[in-house]
């Protein structure tokens, strides 16, 4: 049996091109059929962006798999869309998608979860104004903030955040835009996304009125057993310098029960199209890449994923 450690080993030694890999072929000259449902996030987010591609990148390759990204709240709204069959892939975060597993908060159920890769790396981007007072998350209390969507794996970490640094400030959820306009407004003080790096959202922040971000890497301790790592959102991306913050995995996920070949045949536009898959405003870090789209975590791959990094890896 093919362990993930051995197909990583044999991944290591494979270099992708933009050529076609011959083990990694359609089966048949038409591939699957049917519809692909991809559920993903909010506009002016990363989840959409890379679902919009990964759609018309799939659409591509396999033109009788009509493939079309849903705008969502995101990663708890993705699997409660997958577990109610309303989608067929769905973006998540890598906690999010452990805790569906798990049955643990904030589902209720377990929800019967597999892997088709490991996409890209998230950054928690806790935003105030350039000319807020609010210099750390401390100083958000008695204040303001959004912390996202409310079914978003960013209200979910940003709750913990909170809870963490040990303050309650009045919190809303706002859709992403809308946070934005507030804070712009200065109706709200503070505005917590998660995603990849810059986020339009804040890119047209910074523009207007210009954005600081708040260190949140001090708090990674504290939140130790949720999968999450620090991360850097280097200076440039915004007018404002390095900081260290918190970043966790993106995960796209199915249900068990995907029909193998359409497993497949995702799994290989995520190896083959790599680079078509890169939202064109990233300039952090990036896991679309052989060695890191097999890190899924507690999430187990796909069998038709299985066989077809086998596959591509000869």
């Amino acid at each position: 049996m093919t362990t993930r450690r051995s197909i990583l080993r044999a991944g290591a030694a494979l270099v992708v091109t933009g050529a076609a890999l011959t083990a990694g072929a359609p089966p048949s000259a038409g591939g699957p059929v049917g519809r692909l449902r991809i559920a993903t996030g909010e506009e002016s987010g990363f989840y959409l962006a890379f679902g919009q591609l990964l759609a018309a990148e799939t659409g591509a390759a396999y033109p009788r798999l009509r493939t079309v990204a849903i705008p969502t709240e995101a990663s708890v709204a993705n699997l409660e869309m997958l577990a109610a069959g309303s989608a067929d892939l769905a973006l998540a975060l890598a906690d999010i998608a452990a805790a569906a597993v798990t049955g643990t908060a904030p589902f209720g159920r377990r929800i019967g979860l597999t892997a088709l890769g490991r996409v890209y790396e998230n950054y928690l981007q806790l935003a105030v104004r350039a000319d807020s007072p609010v210099a750390s998350v401390a100083d958000l209390a008695g204040r303001t903030v959004s912390l996202s969507a409310a079914r978003s794996g960013a209200a979910v970490l940003g709750e913990r955040l909170l809870a963490a640094a040990g303050v309650s400030p009045a919190v809303r959820h706002l859709p992403m835009l809308e946070a934005g306009e507030a804070l712009k407004n200065r109706t709200i003080d503070a505005m917590l996304v998660s995603g990849g790096v810059p986020l339009p959202v804040l890119s047209t922040l910074d523009r207007e009125v210009g954005v600081r971000l708040l260190p949140l890497a001090p708090y990674l301790p504290a939140l130790h057993g949720f999968g999450y790592e620090a991360v850097q959102v280097p200076a440039g991306a915004y007018r404002s310098p390095e900081v260290g913050t918190i970043g966790v995995a993106s995960l796209l996920v199915c249900r068990p029960d995907l029909p193998s070949d359409v497993a497949a045949a995702v799994t290989r536009v995520l190896v083959q199209r790599a680079a078509q898959l890169v939202p064109a405003q990233a300039v952090a870090t990036q896991f679309l890449d052989v060695r890191s789209l097999i890190g899924t975590g507690s999430v187990p791959l796909h069998p038709g994923a299985v066989e077809t990094y086998r596959a591509l890896h000869g």
